[in-house]
């Protein structure tokens, strides 16, 4: 592995982006789309703590979904296309790759946390107890995340929509059971345990520690978990990683 040739993966990829504004659109300007449309559904009706209650959960959910998203497909594209099988044959080993487009979905992802902490905080009025910056620290984290499971799952599909069909698999039960719904705490043994090994269920944590106390250690432990998480996803990528679809 290069640092140089990670940068110029990293550059690559954020070139592509630049140019696919619908990418973009999706991943900077949704987010906040969402979260306004949250905030607007609750908005004067009395309803319970409402916003409050359900937009750091969603800080933490969106950016992990729509990473996740992107990231599968477009990695999945360079491979269906030959791209992928032509960089490797150069000076380029998986790392690298793998490495370049988790740095450059990561500064998106960054990008894309800044702006929707801003419009939940100082537009909607998402009360927080503690530090604002713990909730971009959080958001970026489970982009991250999001990224990383994008690219592991991506060796295991041959086309775009095989790819998407990862969703329903991986992501939706991730969202069930990482306490949106229902305290992890209130579910059946079984499924409380299962939720105890996902990693968006201490990615919510996070946030809504984050949201609901000025104390940030116990956020920083579940962090651990989530980059952990990461870690561990990126690393299966790199093994699996295959130069083309079969």
């Amino acid at each position: 592995m290069s640092a140089r040739v990670t940068l110029a993966v990293c550059l690559r990829v954020l070139t592509q982006l630049r140019r696919d504004r619908r990418t973009l659109a999706m991943l900077v300007v949704l987010p906040c789309a969402l979260l306004a449309l949250l905030w607007w559904m609750f908005h004067g009706t009395g309803f319970g703590p409402g916003f409050d209650a359900l937009g750091p959960p969603l800080l933490a959910l969106v950016p992990f979904t729509l990473m996740f998203l992107v990231t599968s497909v477009t990695t999945l594209r360079e491979r269906t296309s030959g791209t992928l099988e032509r960089l490797l044959t150069m000076p380029l080993g998986k790392g690298d790759f793998l490495l370049g487009y988790a740095l450059a979905f990561g500064l998106m992802a960054a990008v894309q946390s800044v702006l929707a902490v801003v419009v939940c905080v100082w537009l909607l009025g998402l009360t927080v107890a503690g530090p604002v910056w713990m909730l971009l620290v959080v958001a970026v984290l489970d982009a991250v995340l999001g990224t990383a499971l994008g690219l592991f799952v991506s060796a295991f599909a041959r086309t775009e929509f095989q790819a998407v069909q990862f969703m329903p698999a991986l992501v939706i039960p991730q969202i069930l059971l990482c306490g949106l719904f229902i305290a992890r705490d209130a579910m059946p043994a079984v499924l409380h345990g299962i939720s105890e090994v996902l990693p968006l269920s201490w990615a919510v944590d996070a946030m809504q520690h984050v949201a609901a106390s000025a104390a940030t250690g116990t956020a920083w432990a579940d962090l651990a978990v989530v980059a952990g998480w990461s870690l561990v996803l990126l690393v299966l990528g790199a093994a699996t990683l295959r130069r083309r679809s079969a």
